[in-house]
């Protein structure tokens, strides 16, 4: 059903949806706490397999869309690389440090002990130190980012995390013996890029070939419009139902965690897009380079908040309120991107 404007009313009332699937998570994670329990099993290395599975539904049309001989056009467009190296990895840890330590060791001193304010921290600098892997393809794809390119992104930020995570968390926290879980960090990327990829491939060919380039764009694509969204509410639901008791039992000390993280998210995201529109860089590039640093590779800032300082660590909660935060502000984020697609041209 569209509305006049030429909206879906689903999509019109996304927001009302997203509150309703948060909400119903919680609800789920407190009266049936047996339903997250038996989720919560399926993990593997701090990666959670129904997660994941909704993660392929969510970016498996963006991974159709890639053509393989326009990546390396991608490679050609150094601007928007530019931006999305030089926001992620000499911008967005040293912001992530100094909001949080403003916020945690003063701001907030009268409610946070200072451990509790250095382990909370320790987890936003884990976090500022991992940009997205997984869910960048679903907020490129909700901007009608090119995919080509977003897989660029993703892939060179995935090598510079191998030789720069360690350095930019031990010289931030000032702490040494960190290392990366690679189980995790290897697990994430085969289960969030190469098996949906590798998929997204055989079929594009498969169709390609049996009913033509025409029919692939113009009929076969159409028949996954609304599976990202459907999969991000689910999403949505199974990652709050995880967090429910959390949630209730500690709201005052969430809303403090997430203060930090939200003003983050926005201000990474302005500054690379900012970035972006004063140098003309067009909005399917623009996008995703601004996304891409706004989100997190929370799984694997979770993993190593659990090995550094334990699963009940102030530095673990944030890397948690990471999750819980991310997903509803960048949705706000996708709409600011979507609202300003024209202002360029």
């Amino acid at each position: 059903m569209k509305t006049n404007n030429g909206i879906s009313f689903f999509d019109k009332y996304l927001s009302v949806w997203v509150a309703l699937c948060i909400i119903t998570g919680i609800f789920i994670g407190k009266v049936f706490p047996s339903i997250p329990l038996l989720l919560g099993k399926l993990e593997y290395y701090n990666v959670s397999v129904p997660v994941a599975i909704l993660i392929w539904i969510m970016i498996f049309p963006m991974m159709l869309k890639i053509d393989f001989s326009s990546v390396v056009n991608a490679l050609k467009m150094p601007k928007g690389l530019t931006i999305t190296l030089v926001v992620n990895w000499l911008i967005k840890p040293f912001t992530m440090f100094g909001l949080a330590w403003l916020f945690f060791h003063v701001l907030f001193k009268s409610f946070i002990s200072p451990q509790l304010a250095d382990e909370y921290v320790a987890g936003a600098v884990l976090l500022g130190a991992a940009p997205c892997t997984a869910m960048v393809f679903v907020w490129s794809h909700l901007t009608k980012g090119n995919p080509a390119y977003t897989l660029v992104q993703v892939a060179i930020n995935d090598l510079i995390i191998l030789v720069a995570f360690i350095p930019i968390v031990t010289f931030l926290l000032g702490i040494t013996g960190v290392v990366i879980p690679w189980n995790t960090f290897i697990l994430s990327v085969v289960l969030f890029v190469v098996i949906p990829l590798g998929a997204a491939v055989i079929v594009r060919r498969a169709v390609i070939r049996k009913k033509g380039k025409e029919y692939f764009e113009n009929v076969f694509l159409g028949k996954f419009k609304g599976t990202t969204i459907v999969g991000l509410l689910l999403t949505l639901i199974i990652i709050f139902s995880f967090q429910g008791d959390r949630i209730l039992n500690n709201p005052v000390n969430i809303l403090l965690i997430a203060v930090p993280l939200i003003i983050q998210t926005y201000l990474i995201f302005f500054i690379a897009y900012g970035w972006a529109r004063k140098w003309k860089v067009s909005h399917d590039i623009a996008a995703p380079a601004a996304m891409i640093g706004a989100s997190n590779f929370f799984e694997l800032a979770v993993a190593v908040a659990i090995v550094m300082f334990g699963m009940d660590s102030g530095a673990t909660l944030v890397t948690v309120v990471g999750v819980l935060v991310e997903v509803p502000v960048m949705l706000t984020l996708v709409r600011i991107a979507n609202k300003t697609k024209n202002i360029n041209n």
